[in-house]
């Protein structure tokens, strides 16, 4: 497990080579945001911004989506998986929004969840993305990197996310999500870890790295 120092030597590395980090996933608006998320549960940033750049061009405000109803946004999201729950999905989420919140998104991780579709892990995303709550959202990949790593190991989810909560330096906080996401998604991957070129490489715990960057074994 890393010690303090090592975890902020790791963060001023990511920091200097990435120092605003910022969501893939394409939005003007927290409304956006959350519909992009939900899109994206089992799908590529890339697939979900294909559809959002064209489904915001003509309804991007609750009350504009639920008028398209599941029909009207089909055609949009058909082409990321599990569309027609996701679909659903939005058309609640919509309906709630005007119903209980007066069309905004609310700012609260109890008011997120309490909307079709959200879980622990896209309100985590909304608040820090959106509202600038130090927050981490934990996917697979960040997940894999703070195990791996030594970052903050944990055998789920939850656990990972508390222990990266309290390991995390504050003045990383903020930005951490984005950082180990990215980190996961091109660099620390699950099959192929690019150890080679890894800019924290020194820092890591992982015992199974090899020059090439391949790994030795299970993950």
């Amino acid at each position: 497990m890393m010690n303090l120092e090592k975890r902020r030597a790791f963060f001023e590395q990511l920091k200097a080579n990435n120092p605003k980090p910022e969501t893939e996933l394409e939005y003007s608006s927290p409304f956006e945001l959350l519909i992009a998320v939900l899109l994206s549960a089992q799908a590529t940033d890339v697939s979900v911004n294909k559809g959002t750049r064209q489904l915001f061009k003509v309804a991007n405000t609750p009350q504009a989506l639920l008028g398209l109803g599941e029909e009207g946004v089909r055609p949009f999201i058909r082409h990321i998986g599990l569309f027609n729950s996701k679909g659903k999905h939005i058309q609640e989420t919509c309906r709630l929004l005007l119903e209980k919140h007066g069309g905004e998104v609310p700012q609260t991780r109890e008011e997120l969840e309490a909307l079709p579709g959200v879980g622990r892990k896209t309100a985590n995303v909304i608040l820090n993305t959106a509202f600038g709550q130090p927050t981490i959202a934990v996917d697979t990949h960040i997940f894999r990197v703070s195990n791996r790593t030594g970052l903050a190991p944990g055998k789920d989810v939850v656990k990972v996310e508390e222990q990266l909560l309290k390991r995390v330096p504050k003045e990383y906080l903020l930005d951490a999500h984005h950082w180990l996401i990215l980190h996961g998604r091109y660099t620390c991957k699950a099959r192929s870890p690019e150890c080679a070129q890894c800019i924290v490489e020194p820092l890591c715990g992982f015992k199974q790295k090899t020059g090439k960057g391949k790994v030795r074994g299970p993950i």
